[in-house]
């Protein structure tokens, strides 16, 4: 290890073994739950077909 990656390292020694905080107020999120939050956003759905359509249609006009 050279001396940046000590240092970096020694940066959070104080915290890297601690316990994750659990909430008092909030009940656990289930994974399933967790992983719907990274869902594709569903009101994006088709915008990809829509940039290519509008792209190709910029690009015809400088031919």
């Amino acid at each position: 290890m050279n001396r940046s990656e000590d240092t970096e390292h020694n940066k959070y020694a104080d915290i890297i073994n601690m316990d994750r905080p659990v909430s008092k107020t909030r009940p656990h999120m289930s994974m399933r739950d967790r992983a719907a939050q990274f869902a594709p956003f569903a009101a994006l759905t088709g915008l990809e077909e829509e940039l290519e359509e509008t792209a190709a249609k910029w690009e015809e006009g400088f031919r």
